[in-house]
């Protein structure tokens, strides 16, 4: 029987995937899932200088079971990070920050609050990423998100500037310093605690908008 050429350009189709190495990786990413939950539940319960056996006791496992999907605590830690800024933090800045309000005041407010509820809800997450800041080799997570709100913030002030007809070289500093007045000042209370949580909610914002209500344009 005469064999019919292949045509050109046509490569064979691929081999069908290894299902029992995707499960494998399913199951894996799963499994660290897990382990970071449990790891992230032994911080709340212990506090920032948790060990891998606080971790293993949450988890209901041993530390044998623990390293064989971390290689080391520091690779536990970045995870808890990741955990905390993606599915704790940011959600709640960035989600008041996303909300159209039409009143500045009230839009910085929302920010400002949702971050002082933060330390207040969840003080050994916030201690926890807060000591964790200019270690080397270790991701900083709040560096990070002063970094995403900033940018987010700075893109709404530079719109509002272009819609006005306004320069908007500004946006990024004026955005940066609100976002670090605020971190800053709210990690000293956070300590300190020299007034209540509401108090220092209004004075933060009668701060940052008294700034930006100079610079900005009224609302169109």
């Amino acid at each position: 029987m005469q064999r019919v050429a292949e045509s050109p350009g046509v490569s064979a189709p691929p081999p069908s995937p290894d299902g029992r190495r995707s499960r494998w990786t399913e199951h894996r990413r799963a499994r660290r899932e897990e382990l970071v939950g449990a790891a992230v539940a032994a911080v709340r319960l212990v506090g920032p200088d948790f060990s891998v056996d606080d971790v293993a006791r949450s988890a209901g496992v041993s530390k044998t079971v623990i390293y064989r999907y971390f290689s080391d605590k520091d690779e536990l830690i970045d995870a808890v990070l990741e955990r905390i800024s993606q599915a704790i933090l940011l959600p709640r800045l960035m989600g008041e920050l996303a909300v159209d309000r039409p009143d500045d005041r009230e839009q910085l407010r929302a920010v400002i609050a949702a971050f002082v509820s933060l330390i207040e809800d969840e003080p050994a997450l916030y201690r926890f990423a807060y000591a964790q800041t200019g270690r080397a080799g270790r991701a900083d997570l709040v560096a990070a998100t002063e970094h995403a709100v900033a940018t987010a913030l700075g893109g709404l002030i530079g719109a509002r500037l272009t819609e006005a007809g306004r320069p908007s070289e500004g946006a990024m500093t004026w955005a940066y310093g609100v976002v670090g007045m605020v971190q800053l000042a709210a990690h000293w209370w956070s300590v300190a605690r020299t007034v209540p949580a509401t108090d220092l909610i209004e004075q933060l914002t009668a701060l940052a908008d008294g700034g930006l209500g100079t610079l900005l344009p009224p609302r169109s």
